[in-house]
């Protein structure tokens, strides 16, 4: 087992992968060095003297620059250390693709083909409502229909999409609230839905009815609770019209280029961009070479490393959509008057991130080497194949439910300090070290640590993808077995 790492020859620093005291001594090729103070693991050891203004390297870029002199050996982190980023910059299309090292192996899973064509990886009975004051409400229907009914198979589960909009929204909030919400009320995991609405509010639902466009009339009931006596009552019979309607459906095997899987990060610390972010990037690779697809989120943890993503895009229309992703976000953050580098949290510095090109430059290689193939707005529906951009912040639970509202009907979360949180879609938890994994059995289902112990990097993805395919089948991840669902719609203006 490796006790410190290099990521990149390029490097100045390295990454402690245990815990150092003053005095012990580290060896990087035939260098050997010795540490000047305490350094915890995933923490940054400086390899090289770096001058007051020079740039600290990491991953082969830069991390930031130097605040002060630093000497081999000397802990590198946030009281040395400066970011590099300011606002919006102007960038120039130079393409540079890598061909796919994966090869196409026609694996499967068994899912659920829903009447527009697509797949779904679970069979739930959902309540989305279209306005927070009837959560409760609908928590009263499912919980008297789940006594009254028992066994409530074919269906996976049941459960209210709680949120708290749909009223006093304007603008921009408002539509999002009503589009991520329409994406819910047709995504694939959900076998039928009960849209229930209060009557009085922004988010009319009759409106919102309209909105829907195309869906299966069978699968999709509403109800507008000040309309009628006793909106309970009501709301069961129609969850048990529903749940009569599904009892013919069945698991079918279909092909893994159907799953869309969204990649997203939280709570990171200095392994995550050496363990399970490359893990994900590996995945995101294979899923490519599949047909399958992947998506991209966090646009603020792109501050830093977007020129990668750019250098990557399909075409020239695909690297304009993510300059305009990326300097929109910019500006956004200007127009509140906050500095764009506001990040990484306290959690992630104390992990051993220091800067947010750090936490960038490893939160990116979630999406590997693969072209960018599309970049989506928040809210807007996956159309293309392969790895795709979202729009959306960087916030674990609107970020994780924006994935969901895309169209995936998994998100996959690299963490390094843990975290117990699902959104409305299997949300499943990658450690990046062993110690987290152990401690943490009720929330981490995947252990990437092994990757800088004595895990081969192909044996760990072959294992990563068997579960995958055994948790699209139909295997619970964590949240779902704590049954912690939740939804949150990114907000931007002003509540009435």
């Amino acid at each position: 087992m490796k006790e410190v790492l290099q990521i990149n020859e390029a490097d100045n620093v390295a990454v402690a992968l245990k815990d150092y005291q003053a005095g012990d001594t580290i060896v990087i090729g035939s260098k050997e060095i010795k540490i000047t103070e305490d350094i915890a693991r995933g923490h940054k050891i400086a390899l090289t003297s770096i001058s007051e203004g020079e740039n600290v390297l990491k991953y082969g870029y830069p991390i930031g620059h130097a605040k002060a002199p630093i000497v081999p050996g000397q802990w590198v982190h946030t009281h040395n250390t400066k970011t590099n980023l300011t606002g919006v910059e102007e960038y120039t299309f130079e393409q540079k693709l890598t061909p796919n090292p994966f090869k196409v192996e026609n694996l499967t899973f068994t899912g659920y083909r829903r009447f527009d064509g697509s797949v779904g990886i679970r069979n739930e009975l959902w309540i989305v409502p279209t306005v927070g004051c009837v959560n409760g409400v609908a928590e009263q229907i499912i919980n008297i229909f789940k006594a009254e009914v028992g066994d409530i198979a074919p269906f996976d589960n049941v459960l209210v999409l709680k949120h708290n909009y749909g009223c006093s929204q304007l603008g921009d909030d408002h539509d999002n609230t009503r589009t991520i919400l329409a994406n819910a009320v047709k995504h694939p995991n959900a076998g039928a839905v009960l849209v229930l609405g209060l009557g009085c509010e922004n988010n009319n639902l009759h409106i919102f009815k309209d909105m829907l466009g195309s869906y299966d009339e069978d699968r999709v009931r509403f109800l507008v609770s000040q309309e009628v006596g006793n909106e309970i009552e009501e709301g069961v019979k129609l969850l048990k019209e529903l749940y009569n309607n599904v009892q013919g459906d069945h698991r079918e095997e279909v092909s893994l280029s159907e799953l869309k899987i969204g990649l997203k990060c939280g709570g990171s610390d200095g392994l995550s961009g050496i363990t399970a972010n490359p893990l994900l990037g590996r995945l995101s690779d294979y899923m490519a070479a599949q047909g399958g697809t992947t998506v991209l989120t966090e646009v603020p943890e792109m501050f830093g490393a977007e020129k990668i993503l750019m250098e990557r895009a399909a075409d020239e229309a695909i690297f304009h959509k993510i300059v305009d992703l990326i300097n929109d976000f910019k500006q956004y953050f200007m127009d509140y008057k906050q500095p764009v580098y506001e990040n990484p949290s306290p959690g992630n510095k104390a992990g051993g991130i220091t800067t947010l090109e750090d936490k960038s430059l490893g939160c990116t290689q979630k999406s590997g080497n693969s072209t960018v193939m599309d970049v989506l707005k928040y809210g807007e529906l996956i159309t293309n194949k392969g790895l795709n951009l979202l729009n959306a912040p960087g916030n674990d639970l609107v970020a994780s439910s924006a994935l969901a509202a895309a169209g995936c009907q998994l998100v996959i979360f690299t963490t390094g300090r843990g975290t117990p949180f699902g959104t409305f879609v299997p949300t499943m938890k990658v450690s990046t070290n062993t110690p987290l994994y152990e401690g943490k059995r009720h929330w981490i289902d995947f252990n990437a640590g092994v990757l800088v112990e004595d895990g081969s990097p192909d044996e760990v993805l072959h294992d990563f993808i068997n579960y995958i395919i055994s948790v699209a089948s139909g295997e619970w991840v964590n949240n779902e077995k704590n049954n912690f669902r939740e939804i949150s719609i990114f907000k931007t203006g002003v509540t009435l």
